[in-house]
């Protein structure tokens, strides 16, 4: 019988476990960015901070860790948390997501190389973070205009509180099983795109009635 080749098989899993799973842990990370600024950092904070789901950060990142930045990002979430339920308020939020959320998902998923030097880790963490925070900020601006067209903002809230569930969710997928995160996000962009074509309808089917009631009146 030949023998199992343990120096060949640590080799093999140097790459995956400095690279591979650090690309996909971060994109879930920045992913939940896109959706909510400080929700996932906060998440991932507390995680590195406990020594939850062997989470480690790169030593340039270790400050997240400290009760100090914990203390200031669940402060920032519990304000974003409530002022995304506010109508306009919302929408200012996203405006200036585009901004915020690309920076917070680099920082997250830069965060998570932990083993490789900082410089590198911050630029895996700019092209694996940020371009995803970018694409879910702005599919999330979409589907809030979409219905505050249909709804006239009434139902944005209700967007609001699933978008809480599905940031929320993406970070523990992204702690539990990283590898199920690029499935998670083709059926979200799915979801996202069956949502907003529906909304692009019903605000179509609106669009004659507004038209006939504005001839009618004098």
């Amino acid at each position: 019988m030949g023998s199992i080749d343990l120096n060949g098989m640590a080799q093999a899993a140097g790459p995956v476990q400095t690279w591979v799973l650090p690309a996909l842990l971060g994109l879930g990370l920045a992913s939940a960015t896109g959706l909510r600024t400080f929700l996932p950092l906060l998440m991932l904070s507390l995680a590195a901070h406990f020594g939850l789901f062997g989470i480690e950060l790169n030593d340039r990142m270790a400050w997240l860790a400290d009760w100090p930045a914990i203390a200031a990002l669940a402060t920032a979430a519990v304000i974003e948390f409530t002022g995304d339920k506010i109508p306009v308020v919302d929408h200012g939020l996203n405006v200036l997501g585009a901004f915020t959320r690309p920076i917070a998902g680099a920082v997250a998923a830069g965060s998570v190389f932990a083993g490789v030097d900082p410089t590198t880790a911050a630029v895996a963490g700019v092209i694996v973070g940020a371009p995803a925070a970018f694409a879910f900020n702005a599919a999330q601006g979409g589907t809030r205009l979409a219905s505050t067209a249909t709804t006239g903002g009434i139902g944005n809230p209700v967007l609001s509180l699933i978008e809480d569930v599905l940031s929320f969710g993406m970070v523990v997928l992204a702690f539990l099983a990283p590898i199920l995160v690029p499935v998670l996000m083709v059926v979200l962009a799915v979801l996202v795109f069956r949502l907003a074509r529906r909304m692009r309808a019903r605000m179509d089917a609106r669009q004659p009635a507004l038209s006939e009631s504005a001839t009618r009146s004098p």
